[in-house]
């Protein structure tokens, strides 16, 4: 079996990416858990968890690691932030915020086994619901199907330290339908300058289609 690290805390094992399990015997959303040298691994499906297909299309470098302090807008049920979980492990902290109600039960769930993690039922388009209960943050990890996608990044942009990093996921078909993707990402990218400037921007096909996965450092 092969084993690499390609990222810190992120892993190849067999050819396929993995993170070290925080709860070992614990699965998330039937992933294979695999034992390699007296530690368990989750398997981690670039087609459920764009962070994972982003580091599949050559992501270039890995800003959450041990110890990041993340805000993970869009937790849904918790598949991506579980890895994330894995990968800050527990001198982290993942503040997952999500608005259904449905969603929220199976992440309130997941986080009663993660001690890094805390589950918000919250608005992301109004952080001063909840910003009250949020540490300054290294990461901002976006995955939010509103039109206002950019807009909501700068909302909570307040929350993250300066030099901090952001992953914004743009799905261009929730901003804008009648517009071609291209032009979508553009405009939603424009509306960021001055405050984010883009490192990375990763085409996630054909794991997710009409996304674009941008990686953004805050300048100001």
């Amino acid at each position: 079996m092969e084993f690499e690290e390609p990222f810190r805390s992120v892993y190849r094992i067999g050819g396929k990416l993995a993170t070290r399990n925080l709860t070992p015997g614990r699965k998330v959303y039937g992933e294979e858990l695999v034992r390699y040298k007296n530690a368990e691994y989750r398997a981690w499906n670039p087609y459920r968890s764009k962070l994972a297909a982003a580091i599949i299309k050559g992501m270039k470098g890995m800003k959450i690691s041990e110890g990041s302090r993340v805000l993970y807008l869009g937790a849904a049920t918790g598949t991506t932030p579980s890895h994330v979980s894995d990968i800050i492990g527990s001198k982290g902290r993942l503040f997952g915020v999500e608005i259904s109600e449905r969603n929220m039960r199976e992440f309130v769930a997941l986080c009663e086994s993660r001690d890094n993690m805390l589950p918000i039922l919250a608005d992301a388009g109004h952080p001063e619901d909840y910003s009250d209960v949020v540490d300054n943050c290294d990461v901002i990890y976006q995955d939010i199907a509103v039109k206002n996608q950019a807009e909501v990044l700068m909302k909570n942009s307040g929350m993250l330290d300066s030099g901090g990093y952001a992953y914004f996921v743009i799905k261009s078909q929730s901003v804008d339908i009648s517009k071609a993707p291209e032009a979508v990402y553009r405009d939603e990218l424009a509306k960021l300058k001055g405050t984010f400037e883009v490192l990375e921007r990763i085409d996630i096909e054909p794991y997710d289609s009409m996304h674009l996965f941008v990686v953004l450092r805050k300048v100001h």
